[in-house]
């Protein structure tokens, strides 16, 4: 049987010539600012040094999103983007790096839970997040997932207790994302001061690499976490600048961004 996209991607961040590195995971949202230029800025943050790629879908009703992606999600709506238009764009991409979808999860459950797990994968997808997703909350539904092809990628909050975190760690699989902060998405000013601390209790209850977002949108910030953690995931402000400069403003900060965390 051959090695998971994200498992293996994570292995070779590990053991490549230059030591150890941490992973820029970009995050997209799919059909922002339109539908062709969002296919554009999937392969545009790869070619600017993207190793993983977080591709949104459009939802309603974001809850856990800030203004930012809230815009991006309702402009992509406005516009017709589908779930279905999203593995669309996953699959016109063919991006070489793995692609874990983020949603929540009453879209996935809309289209079909059975249905969205096949043609994700067949889509070219690796790994699949559901932001409003407890564990334990579905064990059928989590089940399902395990027993697909993409790895269930658990968010871990700040406050989550020992139990807790013990519970998700176990039905978790690919990494674990560990949400730096409290509140909704979008850039802030400063790595948290306990980020060290949370990144620690995280490790302590798995062996999978920790990812940390919500927040980071600078160099600075990029190069500071990377330093802490085994990936650092950027947003809003990916997101912020691909609408207001195109696809060449996205592919810049992304550029400067993978400079930061390499030379973390």
């Amino acid at each position: 049987m051959s090695e998971h996209p994200i498992a293996a991607r994570w292995r070779a961040l590990r053991g490549g010539a230059g030591g150890r590195r941490a992973a820029l995971i970009p995050y997209v949202t799919a059909g922002f600012p339109t539908p062709r230029v969002s296919l554009d800025a999937l392969r545009a943050v790869v070619a600017a040094g993207a190793d993983f790629v977080e591709v949104g879908v459009p939802f309603s009703d974001p809850l856990a999103d800030g203004p930012t992606i809230q815009r991006s999600t309702q402009a992509a709506l406005d516009q017709g983007m589908t779930v279905a238009g999203v593995l669309e764009q996953i699959h016109q991409a063919a991006l070489p790096v793995p692609v874990v979808v983020m949603t929540y999860v009453n879209p996935v459950l809309a289209f079909g839970l059975e249905r969205f797990l096949r043609e994700a994968a067949a889509a070219g997808a690796s790994g699949l997040l559901l932001t409003d997703f407890p564990a334990g909350a579905d064990p059928a539904l989590e089940a399902t997932v395990a027993a697909s092809p993409l790895a269930l990628i658990r968010l871990i909050a700040p406050t989550t207790t020992g139990d807790r975190l013990a519970r998700a760690a176990r039905g978790a699989s690919g990494f674990l994302y560990l949400i730096s902060r409290l509140g909704v998405t979008g850039a802030r000013d400063q790595v948290p001061a306990d980020l060290a601390e949370l990144v620690g209790r995280v490790r302590a209850a798995s062996p999978l690499p920790v990812a940390v977002g919500f927040g980071i949108g600078t160099p600075a910030q990029a190069r500071a976490t990377a330093a802490l953690a085994d990936g650092v995931v950027v947003g809003s402000a990916i997101v912020e600048a691909l609408g207001a400069g195109g696809t060449g403003a996205a592919e810049r900060l992304v550029r400067e961004l993978a400079a930061a965390v390499r030379d973390a």
